[in-house]
């Protein structure tokens, strides 16, 4: 469950370019829509 740094270095290694762009843009748009969710619900609620 928890990787030391050095795996976490081993794996961050093999990834391409292209591989970390995807990488980040999925977290940030899993980020808007989880916060945008929170958002939307609190307004509903209030």
């Amino acid at each position: 469950m928890f990787d030391s740094l050095a795996d976490h270095v081993r794996r961050d290694e093999h990834l391409t370019p292209a591989e970390r762009i995807v990488e980040g843009v999925v977290i940030a748009v899993l980020s808007v829509l989880l916060f945008a969710g929170l958002y939307f619900s609190i307004r509903l609620a209030g």
